[in-house]
């Protein structure tokens, strides 16, 4: 058997002494705390990011495709895609899937309320599956009767709030050209995406109203938006899909888009690191503060056991695996606690944010078995590797003064 393990067990599993007892409880309870608020802050930063970037996407697209020139509004200039253009984006093992689109700006008017909007029209390739989870109210454009999609449109649960309007409503839009022209809309579905600057910005509609208005040709369109498969790789396939354009079309994804969310959602790295750093060092000092203790109360076992001839380096073992146990015990009340609490809010949100300064309603939980791991794993090194500084007390310990003291 091993010596240094079998003496490590008896004084960890059988010691009587009621004060290195607490300080070894408090220090079981600073790693499990320690654990516990890494895991959820690195499920939650991930969750949130996630959350954000989905609602951006789905709404957007991860890349925009329109016709280069100096517009810089939201109403873009008319293009036809090429044949070319299209069988590239089909072939390319990095896109989901693409849709046209086009946008005008438009003023709504409605319960002596007037709001300022841009009219996004889509057609029936539009992929409506992200839509569809954020519909709070009616239903979706039915493409299939043409005649009635080009009066239906759907709204943000932000502009019908203002507007004073509900599903079925019918109101008077105005398109923004060199003369208004009006057009009737019934709501046919609200939706609440939950980010601001979409919700107050957008409604959805028929991208052949779009083409009426300004007179454009039946294959002409403002814009495609792309879903890609990995939002991971989006530089790199943005960028290739930009190198494929013809000379008379641009392509920007949505980071460019909306620079400000995105560097937002980069800065939270910055802070769950600092978070991370925190809690490991709080970890750290507890482990080290129960290793002096244990050894100072260990003094006269330690003469002992060097009359008998251990080496320094034999204690320091002894004492390396009952830290070694120590934290094995916090990680596991860690993990307990810190994954009961991740899957207990994924199950009920129960955990609620304000949305309008947030962009969700819930504080999002996203657990991975390779993030836990890490923590796990991180924590046990550092630790262990600090202890070894404290356990170099060892050393200076005098047999005969320690036998001598009781």
């Amino acid at each position: 058997m091993n010596f240094e393990y079998f003496i490590a067990r008896r004084i960890a599993v059988k010691s009587e002494r009621t004060f290195s007892k607490l300080i070894v409880r408090i220090a079981i309870i600073g790693v499990m705390l320690s654990l516990a608020v890494m895991i959820l802050s690195v499920a939650i930063i991930k969750g949130f990011k996630t959350e954000i970037q989905d609602k951006v996407r789905g709404y957007l697209g991860d890349v925009q495709i329109t016709r280069y020139d100096l517009n810089n509004s939201f109403e873009h200039s008319p293009f036809v895609l090429d044949h070319e253009t299209t069988t590239s984006l089909k072939q390319n093992p990095d896109v989901e899937y693409f849709y046209p689109f086009a946008t005008k700006p438009a003023i709504l008017s409605a319960n002596d309320e007037i709001e300022g909007i841009n009219f996004k029209g889509v057609d029936k390739s539009y992929n409506w599956d992200y839509i569809k989870k954020h519909i709070i109210s009616g239903t979706i454009i039915d493409f299939s009767d043409s005649t009635a999609a080009m009066q239906e449109l759907l709204i943000s649960n932000y502009t019908a709030n203002r507007l004073k309007l509900k599903t079925g409503d019918d109101f008077i839009m105005y398109f923004v050209q060199n003369q208004l022209r009006p057009r009737k809309f019934k709501i046919v579905g609200i939706y609440d995406i939950g980010v601001e600057d979409i919700d107050k910005s957008f409604v959805l509609g028929n991208l052949n109203i779009i083409k009426r208005l300004n007179n454009w040709k039946p294959n002409e369109i403002g814009g495609v938006e792309i879903r890609i498969k990995d939002f991971k790789k989006i530089r790199d396939v943005s960028a290739g899909i930009f190198e494929n354009l013809p000379q008379n079309l641009r392509s920007f994804s949505i980071k460019e888009n909306f620079p400000n969310i995105f560097t937002w959602l980069g800065l939270l790295d910055v802070n769950t690191k600092v978070l991370l750093i925190l809690m490991l060092i709080v970890g750290v000092i507890n482990m080290v503060t129960a290793l002096l203790i244990m050894i100072l109360e260990r003094t006269n076992m330690i003469g002992m056991l060097k009359s008998f001839g251990a080496s320094n380096w034999s204690i320091m073992q002894i004492f390396l695996y009952n830290a070694a146990y120590l934290i094995g015990i916090g990680l596991l009340l860690g993990n307990v606690l810190g994954l009961g609490l991740g899957f207990f809010q994924q199950a009920t949100h129960i955990f609620t944010l304000n949305q309008s300064s947030y962009f969700l309603s819930y504080a999002p939980i996203e657990l991975h078995f390779i993030d836990v791991l890490a923590l796990n794993v991180v924590t046990v090194v550092v630790c262990l590797t600090v202890l070894v500084i404290p356990s170099l007390l060892i050393s200076k310990v005098s047999p005969l003064k320690a036998i001598r003291f009781k």
